[in-house]
């Protein structure tokens, strides 16, 4: 495993992150969960990625058991804030001083740590001054109950506010969590130079399209049984976008590329976002413990110009590049 710095911090972590979205405490059997967790150690990952809203609250408790007798030190354990937990009150979601005070108390008994190393705003909150969510991050870093603070899917104007007011109260913001892979290039033009610019680490999720880019999703053919495309509990929802015939002729066109690299072609998605030097980690699920293994063997593998021109002439006319599309919700969902 190789790991790299996040942001402008002392804070490495593995290039190889678990995360738990939809599949800790919703698709996976817990049992399963924790065989995959354990792959994860085994594999040399360290760093470990989930949020209080996965599986309405779940997914945090079984990551916490699986992680039950590691050794805290040696792991980087994520978290965040922001979408609606428990029954969905009015004061149950946001980024308001209250919810994120009462949030990460739930997360870390959730957890069993007394500190998360990441903690991170979920999606930017319209509806609460920015100044009184810094400020109760800032409380929490100085607390001890948080070590780093990141964001989820911030514009490249939101991360530039909020790292300014960030340094006022005294603290870093270093991460942003954007979807981005082959297939989902939004953050490339504008959040990318923000951050690079201002010391902050993209930490991406969904590196594999949902796992459109492994290529068992064939075009013409029926879904494949069991799989993401027929999860009706969240997974279809996220990975329609991706189930179009000239996405995923394209995509049976890396074949011969991850071939001569030597890689599956799941191998060769999670590979090529770690190309991007601003990218410090790609966040990988898994519903069997052999998954974490296969990805994690992405870890290090360095791509050559030729065969990056090559992705990029095969998937770049299917790719959505469009930097308006990183978005947060305009009216809290409670």
């Amino acid at each position: 495993m190789d790991f790299r710095y996040l942001g402008n911090s002392g804070l490495k972590i593995s290039e190889i992150i678990y995360g738990n979205w939809l599949t800790h405490g919703s698709q996976v059997e817990n049992d399963a969960a924790t065989a995959s967790v354990h792959a994860a150690l085994d594999a040399g990952i360290t760093t470990f990625d989930t949020a209080d809203a996965y599986a309405n609250t779940a997914a945090e408790k079984v990551l916490g058991d699986a992680l039950k007798g590691q050794r805290r030190q040696s792991l980087e354990i994520f978290t965040k804030v922001y979408w609606p937990t428990g029954p969905a009150g009015h004061n149950d979601t946001g980024l308001s001083r209250k919810h994120i005070m009462e949030s990460i108390d739930g997360s870390l008994s959730r957890l069993g740590t007394d500190y998360v190393d990441l903690y991170q705003a979920h999606r930017y909150d319209h509806e609460t001054p920015l100044e009184e969510t810094m400020q109760a991050f800032a409380d929490l870093v100085r607390a001890g109950k948080v070590l780093y603070v990141g964001v989820s899917e911030w514009t490249a104007d939101q991360l530039r506010a909020g790292h300014a007011l960030a340094k006022d109260l005294g603290f870093q913001l270093i991460s942003n969590q954007p979807q981005y892979s082959m297939l989902w290039r939004v953050i490339e033009d504008q959040v990318v130079p923000t951050s690079k610019e201002l010391g902050i680490s993209q930490i991406v999720w969904s590196p594999v399209a949902q796992g459109v880019l492994t290529g068992k999703y064939k075009p013409g053919a029926e879904l494949p049984a069991g799989s993401r495309a027929t999860d009706e509990k969240g997974g279809a929802s996220a990975i329609k976008r991706f189930l179009t015939d000239d996405v995923l002729t394209a995509v049976q066109k890396l074949q011969p590329i991850a071939d001569e690299a030597g890689l599956t072609l799941a191998q060769l998605a999670v590979a090529w976002v770690l190309q991007n030097p601003n990218v410090a980690g790609a966040i990988v699920g898994a519903s069997r413990p052999e998954q974490v293994k296969s990805n994690a063997e992405a870890a290090g593998v360095k791509l050559d110009d030729e065969a990056l021109a090559r992705i990029d002439e095969v998937i770049l006319p299917v790719a959505t590049t469009d930097p308006a599309l990183t978005v947060s919700p305009e009216t809290r969902v409670a």
